[in-house]
């Protein structure tokens, strides 16, 4: 209290009282206004932060978190959702309106179908990998698989693949297997899965005796599989993976970014790592 607030007579000084009163008021009024700005700028860093929701297909989901875990360098304070499952059922999801800003097909059908809805930005539409199609079985097989005909051996009971109606994979599969003339004969061996990792599942516990996977698929669990033949190019359609932002994104510059660090000389090579086959990033 300021000094003199007290007279020799002992009586209370009031104008001493309301100057100190009114000099701590300016200091305290002071401390919230900083608290306020303070307040303020941190509202405002997390305003400028983006996310983005990036769907594609289950047999990315290797190189698509590690190219996830890089971007970051360079977009600190961005979020990258993942989501992963069959291309089909993520079309089927962004049709339906799912907040999707970013979408990666294992095949040009999704993409196609997409595009022709307007859903997907035609422009940024691009090619980004290759894969080839193998056949695999469990590391102690109950027979010998050496070539697709050996399917049909007897002591091959369960084949599995990709439901054709969704995947992919499966698409590719059944294309194979037609142009072979096994498609019908090894009818009463097939079991239909979802995605690439659940033939992985299948196969690797020896719920399967034989399933037909994407390449990269079987190099990522090469511990759990082994792969016995390869198709070669010639027996289905190329192989094309295609990624396109979807239409309405509300972060489309952290969209671009994302694309830009995939198509980049490290996505590629992150992609290689994980089997995939380096093709030019053609538009359309």
């Amino acid at each position: 209290m300021p000094a003199g607030c007290w007279a020799r007579t002992r009586t209370w000084n009031s104008n001493c009282f309301m100057q100190g009163w009114e000099r701590n008021t300016v200091k305290w009024s002071e401390k919230i206004w900083t608290c306020l700005l303070l307040l303020f700028l941190l509202c405002s860093a997390k305003a400028e932060a983006a996310e983005i929701t990036v769907s594609a297909a289950m047999s990315l989901k290797g190189p698509f978190e590690e190219i996830a875990k890089v971007f970051p360098v360079t977009h600190k304070a961005d979020r990258i959702y993942l989501n992963f499952a069959a291309s089909g059922v993520l079309a089927k999801q962004i049709e339906g309106g799912a907040p999707v800003d970013l979408f990666a097909s294992a095949s040009p059908d999704e993409m196609d179908t997409l595009e022709r809805k307007g859903l997907i930005i035609k422009a940024l539409r691009r090619d980004f990998a290759g894969n080839s199609i193998v056949v695999i079985t469990p590391l102690r097989p109950a027979a010998v698989v050496r070539n697709l005909r050996d399917l049909e051996k007897k002591g091959i009971k369960r084949i599995v693949i990709g439901n054709p109606a969704t995947a992919p994979v499966g698409k590719y599969a059944e294309e194979i297997l037609k142009k072979a003339g096994l498609w019908n004969r090894i009818q009463g061996k097939m079991i239909y899965a979802e995605h690439v990792r659940q033939i992985m599942d299948y196969v690797s516990r020896g719920e399967a005796d034989a399933g037909m996977v994407f390449l990269s698929d079987a190099v990522s669990r090469k511990d759990e599989v082994q792969v016995v033949w390869e198709a070669p190019e010639d027996s289905h359609r190329p192989i094309r993976y295609v990624i396109a932002p979807v239409k309405g994104s509300a972060n489309e510059k952290l969209v671009r970014d994302f694309m830009e660090t995939l198509l980049s000389e490290k996505g590629g090579d992150i992609l290689k790592k994980y089997g995939f086959k380096k093709i030019s990033p053609a538009g359309r």
